[in-house]
């Protein structure tokens, strides 16, 4: 019996792994003896989710396989050690520890190290790389004496680490040597939108930067940049790129490419036909390949060589240039780009969709003849990737109108192109971690019986790398049960074998607590995000427990009870059911926000009030409240009562006008003016409508450009929502409008008739309103206009009106021949307050 062939691995990240994997799955057992071995001290780990560690995430749910795993295979893995030597002629490798390891192939995976630009002063402490576990670990400890941080470097790896340091607690600065973020990726209208919804994050983008030195002694202090300017930060991230690690192979003669980098052929073979390397430290065709799919692929073409030089009729697989495609989740924000996203030297056509006002940004390259997709950048919304993707690998025939594949789809409607994962080909790879064909995948859900997503990536490996596959596994699943004749049941997902409901029931009927106990009793594996915070909502549903206690499978906000806003703070917000307040809780809110010197708002209706006067009291209460700035709020009144607004870009991170300045002018330009009835109004600082415009007799929503106006809204016994009557307005012109709307209004409405049902008797409707307003079609704004104006001229505060005249003031008495109370009002106790005693 031959002796099995000694395989050398140096190198034990992901496609280290995966390369043992692969050739155990090939060739089986008894063929091979493969040596593992890595510098870090632990098993390989994902690198891809390595951000997932700052939010919670174990290193032991990062990490690809036990160390149990290679021993139960037979795999030497030796960790913590680093390999010095290599000795072609001898065929070894001697390590750090002056351990020798004969081999007669080599496998080089040591992939990259993070690259490090030679500027004055970063060897200072506070700086550090975004590589390892225990780099995050490092910087995580450091910031806790942190409170500005800087990236440097606006690329993946950059983006990633600011997200890191905005969950650490730190205002965050990146810098970018490149005019635009993700250069390598996004165009520069992509990579503006992308930036935009950065910044409404909190993070600080400064493009165009290049960095002079490290400001500090011997800790860092801040960044000197070429151009003069400084930025004072107390730590540094470099996430500037990557570096290929082929220093072993430069120490012993074999081929490097000028800017780093292992040559290697098409079987990824070196200069020395018994080394090989993959990975991020292979060299191909003058290309460096710094994603994990193409690594996968790397791994599985020498497992397949290796494994096929054991067999009678043995086909060699060659590695070919490979496609860049990625997707992934910057900060909350999908980024992709697929096939050739710029044809900088193809002639193409190019269809481009933009919503900034959602920030979405959509760029598809199309042949001249309109007939295929060639590639595309996907900005805010990329829920099209996979089948995108597809098009452009299998050379698909775009539909008549391709702009219908980028356009948002009204909930029910169709996009009416037909495509969808079951018109791929057979042969087209759904799975590109894997290389996992369409074919392959169905074939195996039929043959094998495959019920669930569990179930094939443990048959297939489809969705087992960055999962961006899986919603295309998903409907493969659907589409193949379907011609068999079966149902497909939904699940929560591959770990809970069960429906929402079902989950919900079993989880109450067991009495199970937590997670662990939840996952121990009715699932499988370890969680993910989708089950994670589904199980924590039932949790809290059924037993209503301390969120804390779930701390660890909810997100930012549960975790610390708080809402994230722009620039990485939280807002407090204590509950005040129904509205009322007690003048203690009141007091103790002023002087917490004194204290900790917080911005404060009144939320809601933006109003307190105060219930239990006696109409003698009247006076002398406003007269306290004038002297303090308070005018009356006309609750009373059929006038306007409020202009209810959200914080708007002063603070939120999703605000693109200023709310509550709008706001404040609107409710001051028509304060004091009385209607047929009462008007309410409310003014939002994005689409997101938090202060709930649309049930408003007018109400206003930020646009990247300006406003929107809506009319006619209404709450009460019957809701209805307003129209949008003009769109992308500035301020004075969305004023204009309102001031006709209001005095139209007035002037034409019946008594107690809210706008709402004024609208909807309006004969011509809202073109009709239109034609009045914008076009005046009657010849009557100007009037209309002037009319708003004098109202707005002669205001009063009644309150402050009664208050000083004396002969007014001189009513508010409960008899007209006596200045005393009236000696029937009761109260009763009533939450630490009091109320009128029931009749």
């Amino acid at each position: 019996m031959a002796q099995p062939q000694k395989v050398v691995v140096v190198g034990n990240g992901m496609v280290g792994y995966k390369f043992c994997e692969k050739l155990l799955n090939k060739a089986g057992g008894g063929s091979f003896s493969i040596t593992v071995i890595g510098e870090e001290p632990r098993p390989a780990y994902d690198r891809v989710h390595l951000s997932a560690y700052f939010s919670g995430t174990s290193v032991d749910e990062l990490t690809m396989a036990p160390a149990s795993w290679y021993a139960d295979n037979g795999i030497q893995l030796l960790t913590g050690e680093c390999v010095l030597h290599i000795h072609p002629e001898e065929h070894c490798v001697i390590t750090h520890t002056g351990r020798r390891v004969d081999y007669d192939k080599l496998i080089l995976a040591t992939g990259s190290s993070a690259f490090v630009p030679p500027v004055p002063g970063v060897e200072k402490e506070g700086v550090f790389v975004y590589r390892t576990i225990e780099d995050l670990d490092a910087i995580m400890s450091y910031a806790q004496k942190a409170t500005r941080a800087a990236v440097i470097g606006g690329g993946l790896l950059g983006l990633e680490a600011a997200k890191a340091t905005l969950d650490l607690g730190l205002e965050t600065h990146v810098i970018e040597f490149a005019p635009r973020l993700m250069p390598r990726q996004l165009d520069a209208a992509g990579a503006g939108m992308l930036k935009r919804k950065m910044e409404a994050l909190g993070i600080h983008i400064h493009l165009h930067k290049n960095t002079a030195h490290f400001e500090g002694e011997s800790c860092v202090k801040g960044l000197a940049f070429v151009d003069g300017s400084l930025l004072e930060v107390d730590m540094v991230v470099v996430s500037a790129g990557i570096r290929p690690r082929d220093e072993l192979a430069k120490l012993v003669g074999l081929g490097v490419g000028p800017r780093g980098g292992i040559m290697v052929n098409d079987e990824l073979q070196t200069t020395n036909p018994d080394i090989y390397a993959i990975g991020e430290c292979a060299l191909h065709q003058g290309m460096i390949y710094g994603l994990a799919a193409p690594g996968y692929e790397m791994a599985e073409v020498v497992a397949h060589n290796l494994a096929s030089a054991f067999s009678e009729n043995g086909i060699t697989k060659s590695f070919r240039a490979f496609d860049m495609s990625t997707k992934l989740k910057l900060i909350g924000v999908d980024v992709a780009s697929f096939g050739d996203p710029f044809c900088e030297h193809t002639p193409h056509d190019t269809i481009v969709v933009e919503d900034k006002l959602k920030g979405i940004y959509k760029r598809l390259n199309v042949t001249t003849d309109g007939r295929h997709l060639l590639g595309g950048i996907l900005v805010g919304e990329a829920d099209n990737y996979n089948m995108l993707l597809q098009m452009v690998k299998n050379q698909l025939i775009l539909p008549p109108n391709p702009e219908e594949l980028v356009m948002p789809v009204r909930q029910g409607e169709s996009t009416g192109t037909g495509m969808g994962v079951a018109s791929l080909p057979d042969d087209a790879s759904i799975c590109s971690c894997e290389n996992i064909t369409k074919g392959r995948i169905c074939e195996a859900i039929a043959s094998q019986n495959l019920g669930d997503m569990a179930a094939i990536k443990k048959c297939t490996k489809a969705g087992t790398g960055c999962g961006g596959c899986v919603p295309m596994l998903s409907d493969l699943l659907t589409e193949t049960l379907k011609k068999q004749g079966k149902t497909v049941k939904k699940v929560l997902c591959e770990h809970f074998d069960y429906s929402r409901q079902e989950m919900y029931h079993l989880i109450k009927m067991s009495g199970t607590r937590t997670f662990d106990e939840v996952l121990e009793k009715h699932g499988k594996g370890c969680g993910c995000e989708t089950c994670k915070p589904a199980v924590a909502s039932m949790l809290a549903s059924i037993y209503n427990d301390v969120i804390a206690k779930q701390a660890v499978i909810q997100d930012t906000n549960d975790r610390y009870m708080a809402n994230i806003q722009r620039g990485g703070t939280y807002s407090v917000v204590p509950r005040v059911p129904g509205g009322e307040i007690t003048p203690d809780q009141l007091i103790t809110l002023g002087i917490v926000a004194k204290k900790y010197d917080l911005y404060c708002k009144i939320t809601g209706g933006q109003r307190v009030d105060l219930f239990g006067a006696r109409v003698e009291q009247l006076p002398f209460i406003w007269e306290e409240l004038i002297e303090v700035g308070f005018e009356s709020g006309h609750a009373y009144g059929k006038a306007l009562r409020t202009v209810k607004s959200c914080v708007g870009n002063t603070w939120c991170r999703f605000g693109v006008q200023d709310a509550v300045g709008y706001a404040v002018r609107i409710e001051n330009r028509y304060k004091g003016i009385r209607a047929p009835h009462k008007l309410k109004s409310a003014v939002s600082g994005c689409t997101r409508e938090c202060a709930e415009a649309q049930s408003k007799d007018f109400g206003i929503i930020a646009t990247e450009k300006g406003w929107n106006l809506y009319l006619c809204g209404n709450g009460g016994i019957k809701p209805q929502h307003a129209v949008l009557f003009a769109s992308d307005l500035d301020d004075d012109t969305c004023i204009k409008y309102i001031d006709r709307f209001l005095m139209f209004y007035i002037k034409t409405a019946e008594p107690l008739q809210r706008t709402a049902t004024w609208f909807n008797k309006l004969e011509g409707g809202l073109d009709y309103l239109r034609e009045v307003i914008i076009n005046d079609s009657l010849g009557i704004c100007s009037e209309l206009e002037q009319e708003m104006e004098y109202l707005i001229e002669t205001y009063h505060d009644e309150w402050r009106v009664a208050v000083e005249t004396p002969e007014i003031r001189a009513r508010f008495t409960h008899f007209v021949n006596s200045e005393e109370a009236d000696p029937s009002l009761a109260f009763v106790e009533m939450r630490g307050q009091k109320r009128p005693a029931d009749w």
